[in-house]
Order: structure tokens, then sequence, then C-alpha cells
């Protein structure tokens, strides 16, 4: 009888990172965990998240200095808090009837009337 192989395949921790490097995936990644919060999972889970995401952007050699400053001092508040402020603001928000979506910046699904008015109001 012939020795017969599997194919080798790359861990699911791979294939994440690979797929996280597509801003809209690493968008809909995110938003489940911030989601997760209902359930009571998303406070544990969300700095995973969020390095995930770091790590698919650091393959890409995708990563600017600044956004890598601020995952250091978000990742420091989430080590400190937990993510509490953040689920805080999104029960808030849920008790307003409103929710929380991530969308890449150059997303065209928000009008560009509406991103013209949210940089007017912010002075850019």
């Amino acid at each position: 009888m012939k020795n017969v192989q599997a194919p080798a395949s790359r861990s699911y921790l791979e294939y994440l990172i690979s797929s996280l490097k597509d801003p809209q995936e690493a968008a809909g990644y995110i938003q489940t965990f911030l989601e997760l919060e209902e359930d009571g999972a998303g406070l544990e889970m969300l700095g995973s998240a969020l390095k995930d995401v770091i790590d698919a952007r650091l393959q890409a050699n995708n990563l600017s200095e600044t956004a890598r400053q601020h995952y250091e001092k978000l990742d420091k508040i989430l080590a400190e808090t937990g993510g509490a402020e953040i689920y805080t603001l999104i029960e808030f928000l849920n008790a307003l009837g409103y929710r929380i979506a991530l969308a890449p910046k150059d997303d065209n699904s928000v009008p560009q009337d509406l991103r013209n008015w949210h940089k007017a109001r912010a002075g850019i």
C-alpha cells in the first residue's frame, strides 16, 4: 500500500491573521467582539481581537507609527480597566436605541455629505 500524506494546512491563527489584512474583515472581526458584551465575553476578548488586527497590519507592513502608539496606549487602558468604559458607552447607546458599527475609513457606505459634515465639525 502506498503511503499517503495529507497536505499540510495552515493553522487557524495564520488564516485569521491573513484574512484580517482586509479592512472589511478586520472591521467585522472587531465588531463581533464589541457585540459580545451582551454575553459578558467581550471584555476579555476585545484586547485579543485588537492584537490580531495589529498583527495582521504588521505582517502586511501596514501599521503607521501613530496607530502603533495609539494601540499601545489602548492596550494599557484595556489591561487596567478591561474595557469597561467602552462597554458602558455601548450599553448606553443601546439603551438609547443606537449601536456602534465599524467600517473602514475609505468605505463608501457612509454618504460623502455626512463625511464632510464630520470633517467640518472636527475642523479638518
